[in-house]
């Protein structure tokens, strides 16, 4: 017989994990189910991010991120505390490193100051030179809570908190139909059919597809986009103490590459943003046609790319050509070498993008009926997890009282 839940949350990533937590916690004799289509959970974003716990600097004032950024990020360090996950409130340094990239700095402050950015401090080159010795700069923000932490740990220990509070999660559940009826959802998958009162879709990279597949096909594209790390050699590490990053070009779509320690002590340098040719495309030589055929047709894209020709085309030169990238990266930390760089690790970001070509900025929750939908969560959508959950879990069951 096809089982009856109350709540199916599609997607076994982080996002998905916490909001089933949440809903746990909300309503203890709820039947909920997470499903999941990979054999293990965790494996897409939520285990190919930089494991960075943000403060809350980059965010339009008022915004989801902002609001969910401050919110999640005391909540995961409190689940890592009570868990005995580690973290480290290393700081993160974001450093000017000529007088054109001042006033973009400033705005940048105002925009920290305003979402509240514990202990955040404008800092000069001496003070720069404390914080990270061998960095290079004129002017720059620390932000000294920002922190690093094993995002996959912690949430393979929510799921571990889920089966024990009698949640059903099921890996190789891959959702090919969503059948909308008046008083119930149909799951259906190769694996089996589950009936659900409510379901809650948080399925990242295929946001989009899922959304179709409930009808719902009016709202944002998902594009992915690969970033590569370089990973530095165990001499090179001291180089870097804590995340030094670049002063973000509100013209450009993504941060620009950096640096970050990371909790098992390597320090990775990147990423780079590349259109990924499959959306979970982690090599360069991983192809999907109908992915990437998907994405060069789409009139958003196209128009996105024509906006941005330029700096996709540096993008690409830095991923192939190692100096390129070296050069980018000694801006910042002007000691750095190729010798010191190994060719590291890789993410895809799963990126919304409206029909005009647009980047959908903010999170995207939403949906109607007996459906909800996560459209759009890129970073920081891992530090922000617990929160978003907490807000999905009370709109899901607004409508199951309401039901």
């Amino acid at each position: 017989m096809t089982e009856r839940y109350d709540v199916v949350v599609i997607g076994g990533g982080i996002v998905g994990l916490a909001t089933a937590l949440r809903l746990r916690e909300r309503r203890p004799a709820a039947r909920i189910a997470v499903v999941e289509k990979e054999a293990e959970l965790a494996t897409h974003q939520s285990g190919h991010n930089s494991g960075v716990l943000h403060a809350g600097l980059y965010y339009q004032p008022g915004s989801l991120k902002a609001r969910l950024c401050r919110e999640g990020k005391a909540a995961v360090e409190a689940f890592a505390d009570a868990h005995g996950i580690p973290f480290d409130r290393c700081g993160k340094l974001v450093v000017a490193v000529d007088d054109s990239e001042l006033p973009r700095l400033a705005t940048l402050r105002e925009r920290a100051l305003a979402n509240g950015v514990p202990g955040l401090e404008e800092v000069g080159p001496e003070r720069i030179r404390e914080i990270e010795p061998h960095a290079a700069g004129i002017r720059g923000l620390f932000s000294p809570g920002t922190a690093i932490i094993d995002f996959r740990r912690v949430a393979l220990a929510m799921a571990d908190d889920l089966r024990a509070a009698g949640v059903d999660i099921r890996t190789g559940f891959e959702v090919r139909r969503l059948d909308l009826r008046a008083d119930e959802v149909t799951v259906a998958s190769p694996a089996g059919e589950l009936r659900a009162g409510f379901v809650v879709a948080c399925a990242g990279l295929h946001a989009d597809r899922v959304a179709s597949k409930a009808g719902d096909r009016g709202g944002p594209r998902i594009v992915p986009f690969r970033g590569d790390y370089y990973t530095l050699s165990a001499d090179a590490r001291p180089l870097v103490r804590g995340l030094i990053y670049p002063v973000p070009d509100p013209r450009f779509p993504f941060l620009g590459v950096h640096f970050t320690k990371r909790i098992d002590g390597e320090v990775w340098a990147g990423p780079n943003a590349v259109l990924a040719f499959a959306r979970e495309g982690y090599r360069r030589r991983d192809i999907s046609p109908r992915d990437l055929l998907g994405t060069v047709i789409d009139r958003g894209f196209l128009r996105l790319a024509g906006r941005y020709i330029r700096t996709g085309v540096a993008e690409m030169w830095r991923d192939w050509w190692k100096p390129a990238f070296v050069t980018e990266l000694q801006r910042y930390v002007p000691e750095i070498r190729s010798e010191h760089l190994r060719f590291g690790p890789s993410g895809v970001r799963a990126q919304a993008l409206t029909s005009d070509g647009a980047l959908v900025d903010d999170f995207d929750l939403g949906g109607s009926g007996r459906v909800l939908h996560v459209r759009n969560a890129p970073s920081p959508a891992a530090t922000s997890s617990l929160a978003i959950g907490s807000m999905l879990a009370d709109e899901v069951l607004d409508r199951v009282d309401a039901a």
